[in-house]
């Protein structure tokens, strides 16, 4: 039985950010993802984890100037040292939260670069992640993005993505693996799970199209869960979705898996 983590950027988006950790585990989540810690302080973080008994899984390096529509920059050639400065900044919150698992968002393509450039500036600064994060047993992920919600993303496929893992050569180096974005982008999911599941670090799912509950839409996630129990798969499935109206009240889906847990206990 997978085990799910909310996605507090998007979900309970009906309380203040710091209260949203509470309605998570009312709700039943075992854990938390968002896209950024860095407006609190580690410890503001840490403390809410922890009084509420959930596990950090999952979030973003600096990406840039999000608000001026920067969306990572570690495909930008020419801004390394920003992009091993953003690491740093991260590592604060890495430690005190616990979180083993961090995105490196790679960009946007930036006007007339070279394609072969950017590809090259993405391999230096994952190594050089990789290897930052490999003392601390924190992976670095990279994410497949669908070009309909993020045009112009330098990284788009899953092939890409594991190609990118055998060039850089780490470890510690893995793909998260968005089903919402891979169906957009691809489709074909139960074979491209099997295909690429060892270099799969983390998954995460929303309903197609339109990014709500995962029980909406044309996603038979029944079946994915399955899979990725039959494929041995033991890490959190991130709900990185927009709720079609109140967060808890589309929470049927979740309550049909937590169900069997809460009469075995």
């Amino acid at each position: 039985m997978p085990r799910f983590a909310a996605n507090l950027s998007m979900m309970y988006t009906e309380v203040p950010f710091l209260d949203r950790f509470a309605a998570a585990a009312r709700d039943g989540f075992d854990a938390v993802e968002y896209l950024f810690p860095y407006e609190y302080t580690p410890g503001e973080l840490a403390s809410r984890l922890q009084q509420h008994g959930l596990t950090q899984a999952l979030f973003n390096l600096p990406p840039g100037d999000w608000s001026a529509g920067e969306r990572g920059m570690a495909c930008h050639a020419g801004r390394e040292a920003e992009f091993a400065a953003a690491l740093e900044q991260a590592l604060p919150y890495i430690q005190a939260t616990g979180c083993q698992r961090v995105h490196a968002m790679a960009g946007l393509v930036p006007p007339d670069s070279d394609p072969a450039s950017c590809q090259r500036t993405y391999v230096i600064n994952l190594r050089l992640a990789a290897a930052r994060l490999a003392p601390l047993g924190v992976s670095v992920l990279i994410e497949p993005i669908n070009t309909r919600d993020m045009p112009g993303y330098f990284l788009n496929l899953q092939q890409h993505a594991h190609d990118v893992l055998t060039e850089v050569g780490a470890p510690n180096l893995k793909v998260q693996m968005d089903l919402y974005h891979c169906q957009i982008m691809e489709g074909d999911l139960s074979r491209r799970l099997q295909k690429h599941f060892a270099g799969v670090g983390y998954i995460q799912i929303a309903g197609v199209p339109d990014r709500h509950e995962p029980d909406l839409g044309e996603l038979n996630h029944v079946h994915l869960f399955d899979l990725l129990d039959s494929l041995g798969y033991t890490g959190f499935v991130g709900c990185e979705y927009r709720p079609k109206a109140s967060t808890s009240d589309g929470l049927g889906w979740l309550r049909h898996y937590l169900a069997p847990r809460s009469s075995a206990a």
